[in-house]
């Protein structure tokens, strides 16, 4: 493989997708160069994120982030063919303004894990080389934000009304549209995160994995 190694952590708010991602950054930049994305910065403005009204699980879903650029100034850059130079970022959300950011370029042999929500949508799938899902019960979801959510939203009242009403249902009807676990390299479970359990593992991981062993072992 000659480009850059694209690799997502998909799944629902409070999976630990981010988690995930970040300890596979700690232990895979211990031999090759990690390039260490998020979708939470490739927001869009908050007057589009909201149009359909601020609890709507559609625009959850639908409006929440600039796929086009993440598709145009990231996984196609980084792609085969592509000329390695990615933009890191282009909107601080919590600001609601772009942050300004430029672009970078890879260095050779590089990892990509970029983690966030709707991953697996049809415009982003065929992008990744490497797809993980992470399933967690939406109950569990729920209580996981409670505490990690609190400073966020203010309370724990707020918190379950905007899981309820937006959160959570966006996340089934992303479910339904682009079946996630479905087309993803890997799906685990994610319900007790001090033992997942793999769900699945398809065959185009073995490859993938021989990928990251050579890469790993072939250090200069």
């Amino acid at each position: 493989m000659d480009h850059t190694l694209r690799v997502c952590a998909d799944g629902p708010d409070a999976a630990g997708k981010t988690t995930l991602a970040d300890d596979l950054a700690v232990h895979l930049s211990r031999f090759r160069p990690v390039i260490r994305l998020s979708i939470d910065r490739f927001h869009r403005p908050e007057a589009v994120r909201r149009r359909r009204g601020s609890l709507s699980p559609e625009g959850f879903y639908r409006d929440s982030f600039d796929h086009d650029v993440i598709v145009e100034a990231v996984l196609r850059p980084l792609g085969p063919g592509g000329d390695g130079r990615y933009l890191p970022g282009m909107f601080d959300y919590r600001a609601d303004r772009a942050t300004g950011e430029v672009t970078v370029q890879a260095p050779a042999a590089a990892i990509l894990l970029f983690d966030g929500v709707f991953m697996l949508r049809p415009e982003l799938r065929d992008f990744w080389d490497l797809s993980i899902y992470l399933h967690a019960d939406p109950e569990v979801a729920l209580a996981r934000a409670r505490v990690r959510d609190l400073e966020v939203f203010g309370s724990v009242e707020v918190i379950e009304e905007r899981y309820r009403r937006r959160y959570l249902p966006g996340q089934e009807l992303y479910r339904a549209e682009a079946r996630p676990a479905e087309v993803a390299t890997v799906v685990l479970d994610m319900n007790d995160p001090l033992r997942p359990t793999v769900v699945r593992w398809s065959d185009p991981l073995r490859t993938i994995v021989q990928c990251l062993y050579d890469r790993t072992h072939d250090v200069s």
